[in-house]
């Protein structure tokens, strides 16, 4: 039952909160004010809204009715908000710990940062979600006003001896990247002319030929708009490969206020010029939004000292070289006694017994019950948007993985697992897209890798870390990524659709090669993994996009 409030109260509550008569409800607070609330809140037998009117709405500290949608709109807002500031630090003294830094958050906007930057924004996986530009669907080939192409100038590298030969690589990788991009276009026209791919219906999902969508003015449309889209996105992919880890990029972030101190300690703490100035940067902008959310967020020794110290140790002791892969994926880890633990924990929710019982039960289960177990709890997914339970949260695989950087970038945005890479490197050599050779381009591209690469030796030996902007997205890196069973089938199921793009897909697909190997009983059950060969295959996708727009004008 809703809690009853006077009219008095009614109007003094209905600025700050979307409704005051149910029970579920948004707040229209300052972060600072809503967190210290919710603390004060865990602590008192009263709902929300009467803690609100009983212990901050009158606060002449406060002064929340100067703030949003008080009763005098025009009083100077910024008082109000040092206000709320300072009240909130008061009350996480009294009440609040680090969690109730979870409870604020805000947006932010990183422009013309490098990937390297990004890559290492991005690291952050709890508590913040990041979304960047796409080298798919935007042009790299742009210039600034001063006629300079966007890439990250590094201080050091720009105060070295090796400052013209970086302009110049860079300069050379981004006009070879600009003067390729319109013939591409045309290159994979001709190879794959909208006659000879497969369309589908928009509206039906079925089969549909060029030759058929001509008779329809709008299925025509459709067809024709999202084969222009496809093939010049699908030449972006291609061409990615020329772009250095140097190339300017924008990144927005929502996070939680914990998440972001957390952050620019990170930052702050880093070895590279341009995380420390990032930090600086985002502490500013981060003060004028959620300040007391950040105000502890400064260099930490500890972070500092550790990465210095284990470096060092790495390089003292790991004297061998390294070995060279033989395959771009190779599963280093995984639990032996996969089925059982998934079984097991299917059952547990349902059931009183202990854990270790019902493990124990299980292995005594014949081929035929185990299989019964698995398919009531899986086979009633539809789409890969039924997720599976969480029981499959209980085995992991170990992954360690060879792949470009242009991939690398699409992979390490899942948060719900571990990864770790290793820095940027020309060492491990470089992917060709068939493409390029098609379009006759191997020569002049092969020649922009061999550049880049001896860039990077010259300059590794006295910038190891600064390096990394060198390198451009078709060289290959490693990283490790551990993840349960549940998320192996979010990726498997989501890396593989045929709009994605063709390198993660391929490592996606040796993945889940991996998992089917070692089992085969559980891996079934990741049934919309998409095991096909696609060229344009985001064609379909960008399709349903035009009818979509199209319908949303009409």
């Amino acid at each position: 039952m809703s809690e009853k409030f006077t009219p008095e109260e009614e109007k003094n509550l209905a600025p700050f909160f979307t409704n005051l008569d149910r029970p579920v409800f948004g707040l229209r607070l300052p972060q600072e004010v809503a967190g210290a609330l919710f603390s004060r809140y865990s602590r008192s037998t009263k709902s929300l809204r009467r803690t609100f009117l009983d212990e901050f709405l009158g606060d002449s500290e406060l002064a929340l009715k100067e703030l949003l949608g008080g009763e005098h709109p025009k009083h100077d807002q910024s008082q109000a908000l040092k206000k709320a500031r300072a009240f909130y630090d008061r009350v996480l003294v009294g009440y609040g710990d680090d969690s109730v830094a979870q409870l604020g958050g805000a947006h932010i906007a990183c422009e013309n940062i490098s990937n390297v930057a990004a890559n290492i924004l991005e690291d952050a996986r709890i508590g913040i979600a990041p979304l960047e530009k796409s080298t798919r669907y935007v042009r790299f080939d742009q210039k600034d006003e001063r006629g300079e192409y966007l890439f990250y100038r590094e201080p050091g590298i720009m105060a070295s001896r090796y400052r013209d030969e970086y302009l110049e690589v860079l300069n050379l990788l981004f006009e070879t990247y600009s003067r390729q991009l319109d013939p591409m276009i045309d290159s994979v026209r001709q190879t794959l002319p909208i006659e000879a791919v497969e369309l589908r219906d928009p509206q039906t999902g079925g089969a549909l030929s060029y030759a058929a969508a001509q008779k329809d003015e709008k299925l025509k449309r459709w067809a024709e708009s999202a084969y222009r889209a496809t093939v010049r996105a699908h030449a972006c992919d291609v061409l990615r490969g020329y772009l250095p880890a140097a190339t300017l990029t924008t990144v927005g972030f929502f996070g939680a206020g914990q998440a972001f101190e957390y952050l620019l300690t990170k930052l702050y703490s880093h070895e590279l010029t341009e995380m420390r100035e990032l930090a600086a940067a985002m502490h500013r902008e981060l003060d004028g939004l959620i300040p007391s959310f950040v105000k502890r967020a400064k260099i930490s020794e500890y972070l500092r000292e550790t990465t210095s110290a284990t470096r060092a140790v790495a390089t003292e002791i790991v004297r061998e070289a390294p070995a060279k892969a033989a395959e771009a994926v190779a599963l280093v880890d995984y639990d032996r006694d996969a089925e059982e633990r998934v079984i097991a924990a299917i059952l547990y929710p349902h059931l009183r017994h202990p854990l270790e019982q019902l493990r124990k039960l299980v292995a005594e289960l014949s081929a035929a019950e185990r299989r019964k177990i698995l398919d009531e709890h899986l086979k009633r997914r539809r789409h890969r948007r039924d997720k599976p339970g969480r029981a499959l949260e209980n085995v992991y695989y170990t992954f360690d993985i060879l792949g470009n950087l242009g991939l690398y970038r699409d992979l390490h945005r899942h948060r719900i697992l571990t990864q770790e890479r290793q820095g940027f490197t020309t060492g491990h050599g470089y992917d060709t897209p068939s493409e390029i050779e098609e379009a006759g381009f191997k020569a002049e591209f092969d020649r922009c890798m061999e550049r880049a690469a001896e860039l990077y030796d010259k300059i590794y030996k006295a910038f190891p870390l600064e390096a990394q902007y060198v390198v451009p997205f078709a060289f290959k890196i490693r990283w490790y990524m551990k993840m349960n069973l549940r998320e192996a089938v979010h990726i498997g199921e989501l890396r593989t659709v045929p709009q994605g793009h063709p390198d993660y897909r391929k490592i996606v697909q040796l993945m889940w090669k991996e998992i089917q190997r070692v089992h085969p009983s559980l891996a079934g059950y990741a049934k919309f993994a998409d095991w096909n060969t696609y060229r344009l295959g985001r064609l379909q996708s960008e399709m349903r996009s035009e009818y979509k727009k199209s319908a949303f004008r009409e």
